[in-house]
């Protein structure tokens, strides 16, 4: 009998990589050291009964146009894979009464925008994200490797020319603040689209951001966006039952607390203290945990030193509330988006970002506010809601406090002030909110580190998207095909090309490569 192919992490990185081998006939195995699979892309009931919260990923956009569902999909919808369109993707709240929104209706859109030249600009962008959107996207789906990316880069040249190759390259390496600059005339729309850039770790003035903002202004607009029908573990529960129809198994409580090797070669792994034999292991680890399971010692020191120098994003803290009644926006309108971004300005987004980064606790932190059950009432007892908050950005080691309010150091003492903080910028934007609110449950950085160690510090995409760690950096040179100097042993997950998202490419681009 063949040896399983094991992957330590039921992450959907690794239950993507596992379901695609399994429904090939490949024997799988996938260890997950947490009690349920599905890494971030979990649903609980975390609040009150009845009232379903996404742990942390709550957009299932990437996922539902990934390479995985475009080969599996049918597949998927058999084992109970349901999505749940939006046509609201995303509004930006700035002054009270004041915002910003993005839906699939182009005149609805632009009636929120303060500027004729920027309408007309808004339009020209449209007409070309068909294009841009294939070299932008393209890129984002082709594996950092030799050929494959020569062909791309080959074939992008040839159609576009020099002159419009060479201006795609340079928007690859703007920043947020640049591109919205140069593009749009308002600064509300600068704002509204800088915010996306906080997703990935990109504050306002930081080279290589402008990806983010664009593909998902563009993306909004053109497609809207998708949750699961019921919780985004809807995605993590097909996979398992994919993967366990095709005879692969997924074994939850299973620490994994040494990867074997020997003479540069994968032979097996230590699973709750026993050995599992294996010549094929995938692992969804965070550069740290990979080097610590590996015994520190590749046998490439440079490896090594990539691995232990890996650099992550600040953290983020997650508040899950329930309610009694929608939040009573002072914009109307915004009860319509899926999220709401709260912010009043983009040098208000770069200094929370700076003052998150030197640890201290932002004064005014961005919030992105989810609204999940105005499209999927499924999710809560008849007539309620959930409300998905995460707080970006904050710290994973408290030095102070910018507004020099809390005291404390210590996120076990700190997470409640910090919470009021934001339901306070909530507030704001919503006179009355706190009356709706039934239940919460706070969530710090560090609180999400201890349920999964992969977000280290509460840094929920596992690694920097900076320049200097992606693309054929990510998550080290040499190595941003997933491989690792030991033969048999492939990385993937979000700390792997092409990086975080639902879209689970890393664990997919792996399964392709084994024959």
């Amino acid at each position: 009998m063949a040896k399983p192919i094991v992957i330590i992490g039921a992450g959907i990185n690794g239950l993507v990589a596992a379901a695609d081998l399994a429904a090939r006939g490949k024997p799988v195995q996938v260890f997950e050291r947490g009690p349920i699979p599905g890494g971030a892309v979990r649903t609980e009931e975390l609040t009150l009964p009845g009232f379903r919260h996404d742990v942390a990923a709550m957009n299932l956009s990437m996922f539902a146009g990934s390479g995985f569902m475009a080969k599996h999909g049918e597949e998927m919808a058999r084992h109970g894979m349901e999505f749940v369109p939006i046509t609201h993707p995303f509004a930006q709240a700035m002054e009270p009464g004041d915002y910003l929104g993005v839906s699939t209706d182009l005149d609805e859109t632009l009636a929120t925008f303060g500027s004729e030249a920027d309408k007309a600009t808004w339009r020209a962008l449209m007409e070309d994200f068909p294009e841009r959107a294939g070299v932008v996207g393209g890129l984002l789906g082709t594996p950092m490797k030799r050929w494959p990316l020569a062909k791309f880069l080959w074939s992008k040249w040839r159609a576009l020319g020099t002159a419009k190759s060479l201006e795609i390259a340079r928007f690859l390496m703007s920043s947020p603040r640049s591109w919205l600059e140069e593009t749009f005339e308002d600064p509300r729309l600068h704002t509204a689209l800088s915010t996306w850039g906080m997703h990935l770790d990109f504050a306002p003035d930081i080279a290589g951001g402008a990806i983010f903002p664009y593909l998902e202004a563009m993306g909004g607009q053109a497609m809207g966006m998708v949750i699961g029908k019921g919780g985004a573990d809807v995605a993590t529960r097909a996979l398992v039952k994919m993967i366990e129809a095709h005879g692969g198994t997924v074994t939850c409580n299973a620490e994994v607390s040494e990867i074997l090797h020997r003479n540069g070669r994968a032979v097996g792994l230590v699973v709750n203290g026993e050995k599992v034999k294996a010549s094929t292991i995938l692992a969804g680890l965070a550069p740290k945990h990979l080097l610590r399971l590996i015994g520190w010692d590749s046998g490439d020191p440079r490896f090594d030193r990539g691995l232990e120098k890996f650099r992550h994003a600040p953290g983020t803290m997650m508040v899950h509330l329930a309610l009694d009644a929608p939040v009573p926006w002072k914009a109307d309108a915004l009860g319509k988006f899926a999220y709401v971004h709260i912010g009043r300005s983009i040098d208000a987004a770069s200094l929370t970002y700076a003052q998150a980064a030197a640890g201290y606790l932002p004064a005014s932190p961005l919030l992105v506010v989810g609204q999940p059950t105005l499209f999927d009432p499924s999710r809560a007892p008849a007539g309620k809601h959930t409300l998905w908050v995460q707080v970006r950005m904050v710290p994973a080691e408290i030095k102070g406090d910018a507004k020099g309010e809390i005291s404390e150091t210590n996120w076990a003492h700190a997470k409640a002030a910090m919470a009021e903080r934001a339901l306070d910028l909530i507030e704001e934007q919503a006179p009355g909110f706190r009356n709706v609110i039934a239940a919460k449950t706070v969530v710090s950085p560090l609180d999400l580190e201890a349920e999964n160690p992969n977000l280290v510090g509460g840094d929920q995409i596992c690694g920097s998207h900076h320049l200097n760690q992606n693309f054929l950096y990510r998550p080290v040179r040499g190595f941003a095909d997933r491989s690792t100097p030991i033969d048999g042993l492939q990385m993937i997950g979000a700390a792997c090309w092409p990086g975080a998202g639902t879209g689970a490419a890393s664990g997919f681009f792996a399964a392709q490569d084994i024959k």
